[in-house]
């Protein structure tokens, strides 16, 4: 069995809802990346044997948005393109793949990740191709159909997380103290310049003057408790997840290279990584919030592992 090593991880600046990314579809992005991502490795772009990337609202855009990704990098056409909906874990199971691919000895060097642009997933009408003789067509929104509705209890992914802190006796005090330190460290973070290695500036080219992204939209280090405290529940009167303690919709998209040993060994850039092991979970429906504790189990057993022996935890 093979060794499969990560290196080159790089990602966009994260976009709020039809903020600065908007205009970029997933794909775009997501080729951003992928150029990045090659540029620094130093490896030979004629040596990538496939492209792995999660993506979730590709209602709209287009036919194999992997491959779009691909071709858009300038990848020969002979690049395989693969595209993957594992829902919010899309990107790392693109990732779990390619790291299959290469211990099994399938491939040498694959490019995974994940891309999004929530700010184009479009609207829906069911009925028009047979036509509706009585009665209103309505729209639908493959932003809650496809992404943040439950297939299955029918219901925004908001209200597990209201029931999720029911359950477990998760305060609206709590939630908010935690939302205030949040955007406390991103704004501290962001400030010392720790995402800056990792970020791909992002060109807009508006009618007059060039504008660069470099930085996410989405952290607001000036919030406080007070203003959090003032906002009303968003999906339950009697709710206590609100817009400032609930993540946010983004645009965005994130690249890395997972190989070989000796495509590692070949490559000069630094920070390389073997990945040790990895596991995926699942739950019930309603309790989607906690299948990555089945994960972290797994891959902690594959591993050889315990909790105490984990110095940093990263969880979506």
């Amino acid at each position: 069995m093979h060794e499969a090593y990560l290196l080159c991880g790089v990602r966009t600046p994260i976009g709020k809802f039809l903020g600065q990314l908007s205009g970029f579809s997933a794909p775009d992005l997501g080729a951003r990346c992928i150029h990045e991502s090659l540029i620094r490795s130093g490896l030979d772009p004629s040596d990538v044997d496939e492209v792995i990337l999660g993506n979730v609202l590709s209602t709209g855009v287009g036919q194999a948005p992997a491959r779009q990704a691909a071709l858009k990098t300038g990848l020969a056409d002979t690049v395989a393109a693969l595209t993957i909906n594992k829902v919010c874990g899309s990107g790392l199971k693109a990732v779990m793949l390619a790291s299959q691919a290469i211990r099994l000895g399938d491939a040498k060097f694959i490019v995974a990740g994940g891309m999004e642009s929530m700010s184009n997933a479009p609207h829906l009408v069911h009925g028009i191709r047979t036509g509706k003789k009585f009665g209103n067509l309505s729209l639908e929104d493959v932003l809650l159909k496809d992404g943040l509705e439950c297939a299955f209890g029918h219901c925004h992914m908001g209200i597990y997380a209201e029931t999720i802190a029911r359950r477990h006796n998760i305060s609206r005090e709590d939630q908010d103290r935690y939302a205030e330190e949040s955007q406390r460290r991103a704004g501290i973070a962001m400030k010392e310049g720790r995402f800056d290695a990792e970020i791909v500036p992002v060109t807009l080219q508006p009618l007059r003057s060039e504008t660069i992204v470099s930085q996410d939209e989405g952290p607001r280090p000036e919030t406080t408790f007070d203003q959090l405290a003032r906002l009303k529940p968003a999906f339950q009167s009697d709710g206590s997840v609100t817009a400032g303690n609930a993540s946010m919709i983004s645009d965005g998209a994130a690249s890395i290279i997972v190989c070989d040993v000796e495509s590692a060994q070949q490559s000069k850039a630094p920070g390389k990584a073997k990945i040790i092991a990895a596991h995926t979970s699942g739950t019930a429906p309603e309790d989607v919030f906690f299948a990555s504790v089945g994960a972290i189990r797994g891959v902690l057993e594959k591993a050889g592992l315990s909790v105490e022996d984990i110095d940093l935890f990263e969880i979506n």
